[in-house]
């Protein structure tokens, strides 16, 4: 099979499309023919080796991680002896970074219980385009803020893939929007239900002094104190993605904030696929528009990551393993 292979921490150029041994499932894995996956921050922070946590959990000087990709979607190809849930030839989806990457290639074996079975009323783009940016942007909502039709919501990165999640989550919940992210994005991030947008290259937006109830941030690079003057009384931050010295001011400066002030500062921990159901029933209903900005091939991964990594993306990036897979359906 082809594979994307990753080798060492740096830059694009360092990955290689090569042969490689198709992989054979144990006996409680199920072995995916991938269709449509798609790239995600993590991909992109791992590839560089940005920010250092990711050494110290991937490896400190070489990757563990042998193929990046962790959203996917396709049909089952081969089962182990003690698989259950699924059969040859079923539709499935999900995020497999709980288990082991490998989405940018064209198989991957996982554990059965990682993924879901794909929705008929879901395309295989849009499947693979769900999972970690959808559950991230979620998840802040059903663990960690409870925003209602009285509530100011700032969410900063709006205009990526979680960002294009999270504003129409928002809005469903009823919330006004202030959608943070360059101001090429700004007619989409109004289209997807933001009632403000801020281009941050112009305008700091934490100097909107006890502007918000909640900041939803997944592009963080201010510090907490400049995230706290801009929170209103009992307001949350949550912090989903951002700079190293962000991730350590929340693990080591915000719980020290939170116990001396009435705001809070909190970092999201990824629970992958939790609430993938939840998502499902937002888009069988009509209230999530599923964003993609563009599509590459499988050999165009090193391109779709430096695009990623460019901040010009509207919504999410996916990667065409299977040529035509919307008739796939």
């Amino acid at each position: 099979m082809k594979s994307i292979l990753f080798k060492k921490y740096g830059t694009s150029k360092s990955l290689r499309l090569e042969d490689i041994d198709k992989p054979k499932c144990r006996n409680n894995e199920i072995r995916i023919k991938i269709y449509v996956a798609s790239v995600n921050d993590w991909d992109w922070g791992l590839l560089r080796g940005k920010p250092f946590i990711n050494r110290m959990i991937f490896g400190l000087f070489r990757p563990k991680v042998k193929t990046l990709g962790l959203d996917i979607s396709g049909t089952v190809d081969s089962i182990g002896k003690d698989v259950s849930r699924f059969k040859i030839g079923d539709e499935v989806f999900g995020d497999i970074s709980n288990y082991k990457w490998g989405g940018f290639a064209e198989y991957v074996c996982v554990k059965e219980d990682i993924l879901k079975h794909k929705p008929n009323n879901m395309t295989f783009e849009e499947a693979a385009a769900i999972p970690q940016a959808g559950v991230l942007a979620i998840q802040g909502f059903m663990d960690k803020i409870k925003l209602n039709q009285n509530h100011h919501i700032l969410i900063n990165g709006a205009g990526g893939g979680c960002g294009s999640f999270a504003i129409q989550i928002a809005k469903n919940l009823g919330a006004k929007i202030t959608a943070v992210d360059k101001s090429s994005k700004f007619d989409t991030m109004i289209s997807l239900g933001a009632n403000q947008v801020i281009d941050y290259t112009k305008t700091d937006f934490t100097k909107n002094t006890g502007a918000y109830d909640f900041i939803l941030d997944f592009a963080g690079y201010h510090n907490l104190k400049d995230y706290k003057r801009s929170l209103r009384k009992k307001g949350i931050y949550l912090m989903v993605g951002g700079s190293t010295k962000l991730i350590m001011e929340c693990l080591f400066l915000g719980s020290i904030l939170s116990l001396f002030s009435s705001k809070k500062f909190k970092i999201l921990p990824h629970k992958p696929n939790k609430y993938l159901n939840e998502l499902i029933k937002l888009k069988g209903e009509g209230k999530l528009n599923i964003l993609i900005d563009r599509s590459f091939p499988l050999e165009k991964v090193p391109q779709a990551l430096e695009y990623f990594g460019s901040g010009e993306a509207k919504g999410k990036i996916i990667i065409s393993v299977v040529e035509a897979v919307h008739n796939k359906t």
